[in-house]
C-alpha cells in the first residue's frame, strides 16, 4: 500500500488508545466470503507495540480505501482483472489485517465506551484539527481545501452531537438513537492535485488516514452494537462510517490527486507493499519480539509475508500493462 510519513498520532487517536487500554475484553465476529473468525482483545501491550499497531491500523484502513478507488479507475480504463485485484486486496486489508490489529490493540469496548471514544475523536477534529487545516490552507491560497476542511469540521461536529445523544439514550434508557447523517458520495477520478502548498498536501494526507481509520473503526463498533442487540446504534455507526469514507475521504482524495492512471496506481502500490514487506512490518515485529509481545510479533511477521505476495501480484499486473 502507499506509505505516508509517520507523524505524531492525532489527539483523538491517543485518547482512543488510552481508553482501549482500560476496556474489558470483547469479542468481534467478522464474516468474509471465505470464513468466519472470532477475535478477542489481548493482554496489555508495550507502548511501542501499541503505537505500531495503531500505525498498522491506519495504514491498512487507508489501503482499503485507496485500493477501492484504484480498482474503480482500472474499471474505467477497461482493465477488468486489475479492477478486481485492487478491491479484493482492499477487503483483505480491512477484514483480516486491520481486524487482527484492532483485536490485539483492544480497540473496541462496550457500546458506551465506543461512543465515548468517538465523541473524543470527533470533538478534536471539529474544534482543532480541521479548523487548523482550513486556516493554514487559506493562508497558503488553497481555497478549495480550506472550504472542504471547513465543511468537514462542521460534519464532525454533527457526528459528535449524534454520538452524545446516543450515549445519553444508552445510559439513561430514555430517548431515541439519532438517524445518521446521509452521505453525499464524491466521485474520485484520475487527475493531478488541486492544491499547491506542501503543507496542504500533508494535511490532506493526515486527514485521509484519519477518515479511513474512522470508517474502519466505526464499522467494528457497528458489529459490536449488533451483537449487543442495538440495531439503531449499529445504523448510526454504519451511516457515519459511510460519510467518513465516501464523502470526507473521497473529497480529500480528489483534491489531493490521489488517483492517477492504472499504471501509476500499480507502481505506487508495488512500492508501498514492498516497503512494508521488507522494512516496516519486519521492524515492527522485531520491536514486538524484543519486549515479549509474541502475538504482535507473529501478526507483524505474517503481515510482512502477505505484503510480499501483494507486491508480487501488483508487479505482475503492472508488467502485463507494459
Amino acid at each position: 500500500m502507499v506509505r505516508h510519513s509517520i507523524r505524531t498520532l492525532l489527539v483523538g487517536l491517543c485518547t482512543l488508545t488510552a481508553a482501549s487500554q482500560a476496556a474489558t475484553a470483547v469479542a468481534l465476529v467478522a464474516s468474509t466470503d471465505q470464513h468466519k473468525v472470532t477475535y478477542n482483545a489481548a493482554k496489555a501491550l508495550a507502548p511501542q507495540t501499541r503505537s505500531d499497531l495503531t500505525t498498522a491500523m491506519k495504514d491498512e484502513a487507508f489501503a482499503d480505501a485507496i485500493y477501492s478507488l484504484f480498482g474503480a479507475q482500472a474499471d474505467r480504463e477497461g482493465h477488468a482483472d486489475i479492477g478486481r485485484l485492487f478491491p479484493n486486496t482492499a477487503q483483505t486489508e480491512l477484514n483480516e489485517h486491520l481486524r487482527e490489529a484492532a483485536t490485539l490493540a483492544g480497540i473496541a469496548g462496550g457500546n458506551a465506551a465506543n461512543l465515548r471514544q468517538a465523541i473524543s475523536g470527533e470533538t478534536y477534529e471539529n474544534q482543532i484539527m480541521y479548523r487548523d487545516f482550513a486556516t493554514r490552507a487559506r493562508q497558503d491560497g488553497d481555497m478549495k481545501a480550506a472550504d472542504l476542511f471547513t465543511e468537514i469540521a462542521a460534519d464532525e461536529g454533527r457526528h459528535r452531537d449524534a454520538f452524545r445523544t446516543a450515549l445519553d439514550v444508552l445510559t439513561s434508557g430514555r430517548g431515541t438513537i439519532p438517524v445518521p447523517q446521509k452521505a453525499d458520495p464524491v466521485a474520485v477520478l484520475a487527475g493531478l492535485p488541486q492544491v499547491n502548498a506542501a503543507r496542504t498536501k500533508a494535511n490532506l494526507d493526515t486527514a485521509m488516514h484519519g477518515e479511513a481509520l474512522a470508517y474502519a473503526k466505526y464499522m467494528l463498533f457497528a458489529e459490536q452494537a449488533k451483537q449487543s442487540g442495538n440495531p439503531a446504534l449499529a445504523r448510526l455507526w454504519e451511516g457515519t462510517a459511510a460519510v467518513e469514507l465516501n464523502e470526507h475521504l473521497a473529497g480529500e482524495a480528489a483534491l489531493a490527486g490521489l488517483v492517477r492512471t492504472t499504471k501509476e496506481n500499480l507502481d505506487k502500490a508495488v512500492t508501498g507493499e514492498r516497503s512494508e514487506a521488507t522494512t516496516i512490518y519486519p521492524g515492527f515485529a522485531k520491536q514486538a519480539k524484543a519486549v515479549g509481545d509474541t502475538a504482535a510479533d507473529r501478526y507483524f511477521s505474517n503481515i510482512a509475508a502477505d505484503k510480499a505476495e501483494r507486491a508480487a501480484a501488483f508487479q505482475q499486473a503492472l508488467d502485463q500493462l507494459r
